[in-house]
C-alpha cells in the first residue's frame, strides 16, 4: 500500500463496487434464481406441507410465520456462500484480489467493499420469500419496507464470516465442515420454520447467540409490529456480530494476502 494513503478512502471503496456491480451483469440471472428460489422452496414446502397441519404457532398464521422467518434463510443463503466460495475462487484460481492490490486498495477496503456489495445483494434478496407469502395472503404492512435494510445489516455479518472463513481454508473441500457443523444447526435453531419455545433450556440459550434467530425476530416484528426493548436487542446483536466478523475478515484476508 502507498504510504499515507488511508484506510476505507471513499476512492477505492467506490473502485472495488463498480468492478463488482459491472461483473455482477455478466451473472446476475444465475445468482438471483439460486438465491431466490431455494428459499421460496422452503416457504412452499413447509408453509403448505405443515401449514395443512397446523394453522396457527406462536399466534401468526403459519404461512405468515414461515414467510417472514425464511427472510432469514434468503439472507444467509446469498451472504454466506458468496462470501466462502466467492472470496477463496477469487483469491486462490482467479488471482483478482492480487490484481486489485496491486491498485492503491488495502486489504481492509477490499474486505469492506466485498462485503458491502454481497450484503446489498443479500438485503434485496431476501425479501423474495416475503414477496411470496404476501400472494398467499400475508398482509403488507409499513414495517415491511425496513426488511431490506435489516436483510443488508445480518448479510454485511455473514458476508464478512464468509470472506473470514474462505481466508483460514486452504481447500474448498473444507468448506463442508462449516456448512454441515456450523450453518446447519444455526439454520434450523433460528425460529424459522418453528417457535424455539418448546425447545430445551440449553437450545433455548443458544439460540439467544445465534444471529439467525435475531434476523427472524427483527424482520418479523417488522412485518406485525416492533417490540422496542427486545428488537434493540436484536439490532444490537446484529451490528456486534457485524463489526466482529467484520475485523476477522480483514485481519485474516490480510494475513493469507499480505503477510
Amino acid at each position: 500500500m502507498p504510504e499515507g494513503l488511508g484506510r476505507l478512502e471513499r476512492p477505492a471503496l467506490s473502485g472495488v463496487l463498480v468492478r463488482e456491480l459491472i461483473n455482477f451483469t455478466s451473472f446476475w440471472r444465475s445468482v438471483t434464481f439460486s438465491a431466490t428460489v431455494e428459499p421460496t422452496i422452503y416457504l412452499l414446502a413447509f408453509g403448505f406441507g405443515f401449514g395443512s397441519l397446523v394453522s396457527k404457532v406462536g399466534g401468526y398464521d403459519y404461512v405468515d410465520f414461515v414467510g417472514t422467518g425464511t427472510v432469514a434463510t434468503a439472507v444467509l443463503f446469498s451472504s454466506v456462500f458468496p462470501g466462502m466460495f466467492g472470496t477463496f475462487v477469487k483469491y486462490k484460481f482467479q488471482r483478482t484480489y492480487d490484481a486489485i492490490l496491486a491498485a492503491p486498495v488495502d486489504t481492509e477496503e477490499l474486505v469492506t467493499a466485498e462485503a458491502l456489495w454481497i450484503a446489498a445483494r443479500a438485503g434485496v434478496y431476501g425479501c423474495a420469500p416475503m414477496l411470496v407469502a404476501m400472494l398467499f395472503g400475508l398482509e403488507p404492512s409499513w414495517g415491511m419496507l425496513l426488511v431490506p435494510f435489516i436483510g443488508f445489516l445480518a448479510g454485511l455479518g455473514w458476508a464478512s464470516f464468509g470472506i473470514a472463513v474462505a481466508a483460514r481454508m486452504n481447500s474448498i473441500d473444507n468448506f463442508s465442515y462449516v456448512i454441515s457443523a456450523v450453518l446447519t444447526p444455526l439454520f434450523l435453531v433460528a425460529g424459522t420454520f418453528f417457535p424455539i419455545d418448546n425447545l430445551p433450556e440449553w437450545a433455548q440459550v443458544a439460540a439467544q447467540l445465534n444471529p439467525l434467530y435475531h434476523l427472524v425476530q427483527l424482520v418479523r416484528h417488522a412485518v406485525f409490529g416492533f417490540e422496542a426493548a427486545a428488537d434493540l436487542g436484536n439490532l444490537a446483536f446484529l451490528v456486534g456480530f457485524g463489526l466482529l466478523m467484520w475485523r476477522l475478515a480483514i485481519r485474516w484476508m490480510t494475513k493469507r494476502l499480505v503477510v
